[in-house]
């Protein structure tokens, strides 16, 4: 398995939407493997494939305590949302250094594909949710920075280069 490097946020991968996986073959697999070392080195609850270069509808969530409960979704999609909105400090490794508040639908539906390429549907609530939204958000070329106002995503893009700079 193989830690991959982050793509920076002005990366125009981040900010397109991914294509969809045809099959879950070997190959995805072993991307779905890389992806959950990379999360882990993180650490993170979640990642998305574009997040790393790669530009497949390919998403990993673990937000158990113990660790070791990773779902591997290929082409994740939203089927329902709950009305009750979850509050959650957000951030992502493309743009290091900076967070922001977001608030989410609190339980989602989604359907994917899994790691046996079966249609699954399944019921994520709290961080899991949040972590859900925020990876087809990334398939999607969307940021958690996008759900802000200009003026505040604008901001955090700078503090976030203004640290990068530093290091």
């Amino acid at each position: 398995m193989t830690v991959r490097p982050f793509l920076p946020y002005a990366d125009r991968r981040l900010h397109i939407p991914a294509d969809p996986v045809e099959a879950v073959t070997e190959t995805v697999r072993m991307i779905w493997d890389d992806m959950i070392d990379t999360m882990e080195a993180m650490p993170g609850v979640g990642l998305a494939a574009p997040q790393i270069g790669i530009m497949l509808r390919l998403a990993v969530v673990d937000a158990s305590e113990s660790r070791g409960q990773v779902v591997r979704m290929a082409n994740p999609e939203l089927l329902h949302v709950s009305v009750k909105l979850r509050s959650h400090e957000e951030a992502s490794p493309n743009l290091p250094g900076v967070s922001a508040r977001i608030e989410r639908p609190r339980a989602v539906t989604v359907r994917f594909l899994n790691m046996d390429g079966e249609i699954e549907e399944r019921d994520f609530v709290g961080l899991w949710a949040t972590s859900v939204q925020h990876q087809i958000d990334h398939l999607d070329g969307r940021m958690y920075v996008d759900h802000l106002s200009p003026l505040r995503r604008k901001m955090l893009v700078q503090k976030s280069a203004k640290l990068a700079r530093r290091a």
